[in-house]
This record gives C-alpha cells, structure tokens and sequence, in this order.
C-alpha cells in the first residue's frame, strides 16, 4: 500500500465524520420531538402511538379531530382547578392512564394557534418525567389544509400501565427563582414572548381576555421575542438553522440558562418547545408569568409606556 495516501485519506475520513456529526446535531432534535402530518396518518392505527389534541379554542375538537386522538382540555387537565399550580403528579397520571398511556406509548400532541397549548402539554408530560412525547408540525392548521381526515367519533382505550416521575423542577421557574435572575443573584436570561404592546406596556393583555395583571410592562432584563416567529405561515417550525439565528441576534444563544414566559404561562410553552427541545438549550418556564409578576408586590417592572392600572 502507497502511505503517501494514508494521511489525505485520514483527514477527509475526519472532516467527513465531522461533518456528519454537525449534520446530526442540526437534524436529530427535529427528529426526536417532531413528526410530520404524513407520519403520523400513517400510524393512526399504530398502537403504540397516542394522539392528543390540546386547542384553545372551545369546540374545535368536537367539530372534528384527527381520527383515534383524544381531548384534553388545557384550563382542566393540565392545571390545579383549586390552585394556581400544574396538575398534581397523582392526577395527571390518572388522566393519561385513562387515555390508554403505556410506558412505552409514543404521544402526539396538536392543536389550534400554531401549537400554542399542545406545547405546554409536552411541557407539562416532560416535568413529570414522559419524555417519548412529540408535537405534530403544523399542528390543526397544516393537518386541515392538506385536506387530512378528521372525525367526530369518539375514541375510548383500554387503561394503560404509564408511571410518572416526580415533577422536575429543572423545567419550571417559580418567583424567587425569576427574581433572582433579575438581581443578578443567579445568571439567565428572560425570553418575553408576548405581542410588543404587551412588553411595551401599551396594553395590559389582548382584547377579550380575563386573567389581568395591575401593571403593564415586562420583567426587567427580558427580551422580546413574540411565540409568532417560532414559525411559518402554514404553521411548521422554521428550521433550526433559522431558529438559532434569530435567537441569538438577541444574545440568547444557549450559553446561560433561559426563563421564558408569556401573560399566563401556556404561550410561552411553545418558546420553551423551540429552544429547549429544538435547540437543546438549558430552559425553564416561567408558568407564573406576567399575571403573578405584575400583581406581585415589591417586584421590579419595565413599562416604555407609562400606563398605570385603568390605562391612565
């Protein structure tokens, strides 16, 4: 064998693996957390596989749903009706055994609104340890425009077997914990992922909704990055090379912790999906957000706008 070749060939073997391994890092969290719509028709008769539709907006799942998925509802199931609190442990292992969760069962979430809730189903499943969970692309609206099946019928499973974890608190950000960052205690960084009028203090929520915080603004240090740029018209995640640009512009680029919230929590769920389980950053979610932040006495706020409680 002539060696003269053996060292050319050695450096493109690496720089080939190389390549592969970037290539692997790029491609495989998309991969591992999400399916396609052709996917998942395909395995609507999978057993393995669970379908849960988590949407905002009331009724939408009666109209019509992926055929075999199930409803959850985000103002019930995933929350502590009595508490300001996610679901217990106990309970929310009683809600997907009902649904027919096996330890080994994947689960699909989608919904309305470009995913926003179903994401803090995926949160809410990973805090209590079921991490074979996936968001399906383009949720509600691509499954509907590609003129997909949908059903009314309802779907019933027998019990399944699934055993939560304790919840993990390395997901979830409390008050102290958030304040903190904001007093330079403990090192982060706080992604706001609301509308700018909501960050700028121009308006205290989006017309129409009920939970309300005394003072508009945002939380001292945060950033603005509205839950729209996460994705595309057709509803899909931009890539990752895209979503990792656009987050890093803003200094937010997986080298310090992240928080993220949003008015009541569930929004900023999808921007915990993105950079935490698409980019592979160290994130929290603030579920507190800025309904317990601005009515939390003795914390600091921004408001560029002035306003004052009434919007005086």
């Amino acid at each position: 064998m002539n060696v003269r070749w053996l060292a050319p060939l050695v450096v493109l073997l690496i720089g080939l693996l190389a390549i592969t391994g970037i290539f692997a890092q790029e491609t495989a969290p998309t991969e591992e957390v999400l399916v396609t719509a052709d996917w998942l028709e395909q395995n609507l008769e999978n057993p393995q596989v669970r379908v849960i539709e988590v949407s905002v907006i009331p009724g939408v799942y009666e109209r019509g749903h992926i055929p075999g998925a199930l409803n959850f509802v985000w103002h019930t199931d995933f929350v502590d009706t009595l508490q300001r609190n996610i679901v217990s442990q106990e309970r929310f292992q009683e809600l997907i055994r009902a649904a027919g969760i096996n330890d080994d069962t994947t689960v699909i979430l989608y919904g309305d609104n470009n995913n926003w809730f179903a994401a803090w189903g995926v949160w809410i499943f990973n805090v209590y340890g079921i991490t074979d969970v996936k968001l399906l692309d383009g949720g509600r609206v691509k499954w509907e425009a590609d003129g997909r099946p949908l059903s009314t019928n309802a779907t019933t499973y027998e019990p399944g077997n699934v055993t939560l974890s304790a919840a993990n608190d390395a997901l979830r950000a409390l008050l102290p914990e958030v304040l903190a960052v904001v007093e330079g205690e403990t090192p982060g960084v706080l992604v706001d992922i609301r509308g700018p009028a909501e960050y700028n203090g121009e308006i205290f929520a989006p017309e129409g909704v009920q939970e309300l915080s005394v003072r508009a603004g945002h939380i001292p240090g945060a950033v603005n990055v509205p839950w729209g740029q996460n994705v595309r018209e057709d509803g899909t995640f931009k890539s990752v090379e895209e979503l990792r640009e656009l987050y890093a512009g803003l200094g937010v680029d997986g080298t310090t912790p992240i928080v993220t919230y949003c008015r009541i929590g569930e929004r900023a769920a999808l921007t915990w999906f993105v950079l935490h389980k698409l980019l592979g950053y160290d994130v929290a979610l603030y579920d507190g957000s800025w309904t317990e932040w601005g009515n939390t006495v003795g914390v600091p706020i921004v408001n560029p706008a002035g306003t004052v409680w009434g919007g005086q």
